[in-house]
């Protein structure tokens, strides 16, 4: 089977958000965007306490994508102002579909913070296409021990089904939009070939450890972190140089007009207006500080 070719290589530098310092290896100064992929930060680890907890997000509101955060290590409560509330552990997955809005708060559970513990997760924006900005919100909480997993043949590598498919094997999470995301584990020596639809713009993002992507390219933590493929191929391979972490992510390019402003991704800077004027408004809902 062909590969697809590697397009564009990208770091993952540390930025400042408020009191966070944390990754974004997207958007970066290679990579605008991966449509529909428009935001992926990566944060943590940190060592969470009663005398350092940075990660405390009160509530604020989304709308016209899918906010969605994968815990690596840690938890945290999530509260919405649909009535949501649910502790988010290890290997867990919280996928909000913010639509026409939602107001939403995360932060390390008040037990985390008193015993202590590391925290890290991924938080990634998913755009929703203009026929599906305005339609009602929603949250899904899938455990880490629900999520269907695929094993090499060796048992080196293991594979995570979040959403979409592999091999006839389906994720948990319900989409709005065609995509895949898979979170990844090697062993040293580990190898495995992913499969990937033509239709689907692509990318790899590492955690942390060593891979070698289609037997030539590199990710590495500290230096290169992330890969986006070229819909050129059937898939790509992965060999593990040490035990590492990653996630996949493709989906169907919406090819639209992509316009943010804070917590919003609309398609005209009319709609990001009427957005901030319906959050005053309350109509985006509403969810006390705790």
């Amino acid at each position: 089977m062909k590969s697809n070719t590697i397009k564009t290589v990208g770091r993952s530098d540390f930025v400042n958000m408020g009191s966070i310092q944390l990754r974004q290896p997207l958007p970066s100064q290679n990579i605008d965007m991966v449509d529909p992929f428009i935001l992926l930060h990566h944060y943590g680890p940190y060592e969470i306490s009663e005398e350092n907890n940075p990660f405390d997000l009160g509530p604020h509101p989304h709308r016209g994508f899918e906010p969605i955060t994968f815990i690596v290590q840690g938890e945290q409560l999530h509260r919405d102002s649909l009535g949501n509330e649910s502790v988010v552990k290890a290997g867990d997955v919280q996928w909000t579909t913010a639509g026409r809005g939602i107001i939403h708060a995360e932060a390390p559970t008040k037990e985390f913070v008193k015993k202590g513990g590391t925290l890290e997760g991924i938080q990634l924006w998913l755009n929703l296409p203009a026929e599906k900005k305005m339609i009602p919100a929603n949250y899904q909480h899938a455990k880490n021990e629900d999520f269907n997993l695929i094993n090499s043949e060796d048992g080196k590598v293991k594979v995570q089904i979040i959403a979409g498919e592999l091999e006839r094997n389906y994720g948990k999470i319900g989409t709005q939009t065609a995509v895949n995301v898979y979170m990844i584990d090697i062993e040293e020596g580990g190898e495995y070939f992913f499969e990937v639809s033509k239709t689907h713009q692509s990318m790899l993002y590492l955690l942390y450890g060593d891979v070698t992507v289609n037997g030539s390219e590199t990710l590495k933590l500290n230096e290169n972190q992330l890969i986006q493929f070229n819909q050129d191929g059937s898939g790509f391979s992965i060999k593990g140089t040490n035990a590492s972490k990653l996630l996949f992510l493709s989906g169907e390019p919406f090819n639209e007009k992509v316009t943010t402003y804070g917590p919003y991704v609309m398609n005209t800077q009319t709609e990001i207006m009427e957005a901030m004027r319906d959050y005053q408004m309350g109509k985006m809902g509403f969810l006390p500080a705790k």
